[in-house]
């Protein structure tokens, strides 16, 4: 028999101890014949694999068995050809058929055994309330007026057939556990057990064993469910949810969504699932949301304390203060922290370096995908303009802005500049950046930068409260107080 190259491994080791077979033998438990076979062999480079290619007298006729066989499928069982009635048949039909009936016997099994695989259907399991399956999908969705590919996690529960769905620019360790956690809160509770396929997101399979990343252990410990991972190559013991991730695809996702955020399009996503639960059971004939009740009976409580679906990474910064995350994706964290080690918050939809204390530097979409980005973190950005506005005709944030607020920018002198940058940063910091350089830019076009900073501001909340374009809402009729307030008429009564 052989052996593992653990194993093989062992016996080299013992033997550079001077051991012999016999006392090898004893130590590993090997057959002492085979541990001197292994003490004897010199070579153990890897070899090719090589597939001797043999020819047999009946490779002429495999293809007429073949479609004889596969002619039989539309036939009564007992009107198929036997192995015997093949044989007959060759002799007969083909002069110059000269094989074997053992030679067709095994060629006619080993196609019957294929066509058997081909055929074999699924044992329907059992799934009891409270369990749960859940594996990715992949589609595309226009986030922020960007195409982006996505992945997609879908929570089914075949006992009621209800599913959820959460979408990701990713399908790491961090989007698995957000998405099954923002699942778990949106249903308010968790499922008892489970099932995964070959544990892609949530750990990796080397052979029979699964192992988990340290994320999704804490994941599970914190929650307290039972997992469960598919055996390789085998999606149907996960059917529900395969057949959940195609028509979540179809129903969806066709016609592209668009959102301003997948954080916003996720809370959409599950109002679109409770909606699609309404509907009745495809066997059942009770709708999906009322079987529902039943798993939602059996789930576990969710845990007093949140938990942070995130990793940290200690990463070394440039002379600029960025640093890069999963080799190809730049952030910046701060001028101040240029060359320094710091700590990084790694989320699903969100990048975070932290100071010493351990509050955010910066705050970053995470970003996907094998094409390098170079993300930029514009608050971080005002701060160090605001301490060297002398940069600022050669900084990224000027190219970003509209030619209006570039020249306005350009034409004032260093103290006007840095009092103008950091009025956009405190309204950066109330309204967001583009609520703040819109007001900015509304401002100059309509010529009242001589007040830029309480009509700037004015103007930012009116965005931020109401739209800029929103119509004033009608008082109240004043009519009435006119008609009340009309001097009598002269001449008494």
């Amino acid at each position: 028999m052989t052996k593992s190259m653990e194993q093989i491994h062992r016996v080299k080791e013992l033997q550079l101890q001077q051991l012999g077979p016999y006392q090898i033998a004893r130590e590993i438990g090997m057959d002492p014949k085979t541990v001197r076979k292994y003490m004897e062999q010199e070579d153990f480079s890897p070899k090719a694999p090589t597939a001797e290619a043999r020819v047999s007298k009946l490779d002429p006729y495999k293809a007429t068995i073949e479609a004889w066989l596969k002619e039989d499928e539309k036939n009564r069982y007992k009107q198929r050809h036997t192995r015997q009635r093949v044989y007959d048949r060759l002799c007969r039909e083909r002069p110059a058929f000269d094989c074997s009936y053992p030679t067709v016997n095994r060629y006619v099994r080993l196609v019957r055994q294929q066509q058997k695989l081909s055929k074999n259907g699924f044992l329907e399991l059992q799934w009891h309330p409270g369990e749960a399956q859940a594996d990715f999908g992949e589609c595309d969705v226009i986030v922020n007026g960007i195409h982006s590919a996505c992945g997609y996690l879908v929570v089914s529960f075949p006992q009621s057939n209800a599913a959820f769905v959460q979408c990701f620019l990713g399908e790491t360790s961090e989007c698995l556990c957000q998405g099954l956690m923002d699942v778990f809160q949106h249903i308010g509770g968790v499922p008892k057990r489970l099932v995964l396929d070959n544990a892609t997101s949530a750990g990796r399979r080397i052979g029979e064993t699964v192992r988990l990343t340290q994320l999704f252990q804490r994941f599970q410990a914190h929650f307290g469910f039972e997992v469960t991972f598919c055996n390789p190559a085998s999606g149907h013991e996960k059917g529900n949810v395969e057949n959940k991730v195609g028509y979540v695809r179809r129903n969806y996702f066709v016609p592209l969504p668009s959102a301003p955020s997948l954080v916003e399009w996720n809370t959409d996503l599950l109002q679109m699932c409770d909606l699609d639960n309404l509907r009745e059971h495809y066997k059942k004939d009770t709708p999906i949301c009322e079987l529902f009740e039943e798993d939602r009976k059996a789930m576990l409580p969710l845990p007093r304390l949140p938990f942070e679906a995130c990793r940290y990474e200690h990463l070394k910064t440039n002379g600029y203060g960025k640093f890069v995350l999963d080799g190809k994706h730049t952030y910046t964290s701060s001028p101040m922290y240029a060359e320094e080690e710091i700590v990084v918050r790694v989320g699903a939809h969100v990048i975070e370096p932290l100071d010493a204390a351990g509050d955010p530097i910066s705050r970053h979409h995470r970003q996907f995908g094998n094409i390098r980005t170079d993300t930029v973190d514009w608050l971080t950005m005002l701060d160090s303009l605001i301490a060297k506005p002398g940069a600022w005709k050669n900084s990224a944030m000027r190219s970003q802005m509209s030619y209006d607020v570039r020249d306005y920018m350009d034409d004032l002198d260093r103290s006007g500049l840095r009092q103008a940058l950091r009025m956009v940063k405190d309204l950066s910091e109330r309204y967001g950046l583009d609520v703040a350089v819109t007001s900015l830019q509304e401002t100059i076009v309509r010529r009242r930068a001589d007040g830029i900073s309480a009509n700037t501001a004015m103007i930012a909340a009116r965005i931020a409260g109401y739209g800029l374009d929103t119509e004033a809402t009608p008082g109240p009729d004043m009519r009435l107080y006119d008609d009340a307030l009309m001097p009598m008429p002269t001449g008494g009564l």
